[in-house]
């Protein structure tokens, strides 16, 4: 997906919410349907059914009729999408959408000249209802683009996001392999020695943000005041989010650019990051730190670095076993718990060799894979022996 930021005019920001509103309002009625079923009933309907119930549902009702086709049907398609993924077992059973969460639609068929250029800095989509949406055009747009979808995150910015397929990035010349360990602490820690961190909020933005949500604390519900502080918490969260995005971006194109083949340990990140709260009956213990573990990990981004090497070196991404990587030497092999004598430090008993934990936790990942590396071309080989010293000094964003 190649996304850009959507300038809408008022005028134009009306059509789209109510676009928002019926996508939702007709994917909730699709939850609905399936909430209903239930064993020896009848099947839920399809989507070719529900596209029919859409139809006598617009001939009935004006306010229905009055929105766009495309983006109700698109609606419907998207959940029976979800419930395919539900049934494969890869993802979770779709939910209800609520108002001012997850607002989007989505638009197909897309032709050549629905995206156009206007001047250097700005480019302009034609959206169903609507008409010509202006948008920063920040990058060229991928040629062939067949669907786009438009959304509106909390912090009420609009974005525009177009279907493609990326190329992948190219894999350097040499066959050299880095393993890369993941914490809170230290966002990822390179075999090479190298410690990379997410940028986050500044000290003044982390201090406005603590007295933005003791406001809220105050706030009466539905109040207008309280819609104005949970705006403002929502432009420094999604200030921070951008940031942990471009730091992912950066940060995973210089690895596939610089390495052939780049090691991670294989974390079920859904199951790390799961609320220890338990049940009324059976209460979870120690939720508190449990939770602000679970935050610091989803602040680290760490699904979102693997994700965009996985996407941007297709097959040169090798996920490992997590098992002892952080208390094996990486010098000996030697596995001893009592050899991390902190969070940070590492010092092994039987050999003396001492280095950063997260540091020496990479480089054995680096050795689990060693035995794999790609040339130039993509190919397959068998690399050479592995020195646990640094290959290269790399100058990330950090």
């Amino acid at each position: 997906m190649s996304r850009y930021r959507l300038q809408p005019t008022p005028a134009q920001e009306a059509v789209l919410l109510e676009h928002c509103g019926h996508a939702r309002f007709v994917w909730n009625l699709a939850v609905e349907q399936h909430a209903q079923w239930k064993p020896g009933r009848k099947s839920a309907p399809g989507f070719a059914e529900q596209c029919r119930q859409l139809t006598e549902a617009r001939a009935e009702f004006e306010w229905l009729r009055a929105g766009s086709i495309i983006v109700q049907q698109q609606a419907l398609k998207d959940f029976a999408q979800a419930m395919a993924h539900y049934f494969a077992k890869t993802h979770r059973r779709p939910t209800w959408r609520r108002r001012g969460q997850g607002q989007g639609f989505r638009i197909v068929a897309v032709k050549a000249d629905h995206v156009r250029r206007v001047s250097r800095n700005v480019g302009e989509v034609k959206v169903p209802k609507v008409g010509w949406v202006r948008f920063r055009w920040s990058r060229a747009v991928p040629e062939g683009v067949k669907s786009y979808r438009v959304n509106r995150d909390r912090a009420g910015r609009w974005h525009v996001a177009f279907a493609a397929i990326p190329e992948p990035v190219p894999a350097p010349g040499s066959a050299e392999v880095v393993g890369v360990d993941r914490g809170i602490a230290i966002a990822a820690a390179l075999s090479t020695g190298e410690m990379l961190n997410v940028p986050t909020l500044r000290t003044a933005e982390k201090s406005r943000l603590l007295r933005l949500l003791r406001k809220l604390a105050r706030a009466k519900r539905g109040s207008n005041r309280r819609a104005k502080v949970k705006s403002a918490i929502a432009k420094l969260k999604a200030r921070e989010s951008d940031r942990r995005k471009d730091w992912v971006e950066k940060t995973s194109t210089t690895l596939t650019r610089c390495f052939a083949v780049i090691a991670v340990e294989n974390l079920k990140i859904a199951n790390m990051t799961r609320s220890a709260s338990g049940t009324l009956d059976a209460p979870g213990s120690k939720v508190r730190a449990k939770a602000g573990l679970n935050r610091g990990i989803l602040a680290a981004g760490w699904g979102q670095l693997v994700e965009r090497l996985e996407q941007k070196a297709p097959g040169r991404v090798i996920k490992v076993n997590s098992a002892y990587t952080s208390q094996r030497c990486s010098a000996c092999g030697i596995v001893d718990a009592k050899s991390r004598e902190s969070q940070a430090d590492f010092r092994c008993r039987s050999c003396g060799y001492a280095c950063n934990a997260d540091v020496n936790a990479a480089r054995n990942i680096r050795l689990a894979a060693a035995g794999h590396a790609v040339d130039a071309r993509g190919g397959d080989r068998t690399a050479g022996p592995v020195n646990r010293e640094p290959q290269r000094d790399l100058l990330l964003v950090g």
